[in-house]
C-alpha cells in the first residue's frame, strides 16, 4: 500500500483533514514546478491552486498505477501549459542569429554555488519559448515528439527552442561565475 493510497481514500470520502494534509504534502512540490513555468508568484500560486482543484476533482481517477506524487505533477504541468495556451497570444518562440547559439564553457563550480532559488529564477527569466520546452524537456523528461504535440509546434522547433534555451541558460550561468567575489 503506498503512503498516498489511505490519504486518498479519505479525500475522496470527503476527509477535510485528509484533504489538507495532503495539499500540505504535496503543495511545496507542485509549487516549485509551476514557479518554474510561470514568470511570476501570483501566476504560480493561481496555477497551483487551479491544479490542486483538477487534483481533488479528479482523485477516483487515480487507480494507484504508478506513483501518486507522477500523476499530480502531471496535472499541474498540464494546467501549466494551459495557462500558458490561455493567454491572448501564442507562446513566442525567439529565434537567435544560428552565431548565438553555441556551447560556453561553464566553470564547474558554478553550479554548485547557485542554489535551487536562484536557478528557478534564471529558468523564470527565460523567454516563454526557451522556459516552457526547458522545462518540459529537461526537467520534466517529455519527448520532443510529445511536447510538439501538446504545443501544436514541429518537432524541430521544440529541438531548436530546447538548443537556444540551453545556451541562454550556460550564458547567463558564465556571466555569474565572471561577477566579481565582492559583488556577489
Amino acid at each position: 500500500m503506498s503512503g498516498y493510497e489511505q490519504l486518498v481514500e479519505r479525500c475522496i470520502a470527503g476527509d477535510r483533514i485528509a484533504q489538507r494534509t495532503l495539499y500540505n504534502r504535496l503543495a511545496g512540490k507542485l509549487y516549485a514546478i509551476c514557479l518554474r513555468y510561470c514568470q511570476s508568484v501570483q501566476d504560480a500560486q493561481d496555477t497551483l491552486q487551479e491544479g490542486f482543484m483538477k487534483i481533488f476533482t479528479h482523485l477516483t481517477d487515480f487507480k494507484n498505477v504508478g506513483s501518486f506524487e507522477g500523476w499530480c505533477k502531471r496535472i499541474i504541468v498540464h494546467t501549466a501549459l494551459e495557462k500558458i495556451k490561455e493567454k491572448k497570444q501564442p507562446i513566442a518562440f525567439s529565434y537567435l542569429e544560428p552565431s548565438a547559439v553555441y556551447e560556453i564553457a561553464v566553470p564547474e563550480n558554478t553550479l554548485s554555488k547557485i542554489s535551487i532559488d536562484e536557478l528557478t529564477i534564471l529558468i523564470q527569466e527565460m523567454p516563454d519559448g526557451y522556459r516552457t520546452i526547458f522545462n518540459l524537456y529537461a526537467i520534466e523528461g517529455y519527448t520532443h515528439i510529445e511536447i510538439s504535440q501538446w504545443l501544436n509546434i514541429s518537432e524541430g522547433t521544440s529541438k531548436s527552442q530546447y538548443a537556444r534555451a540551453r545556451a541562454w541558460l550556460l550564458n547567463r550561468l558564465f556571466k555569474l561565475n565572471q561577477t566579481p567575489e565582492y559583488a556577489k
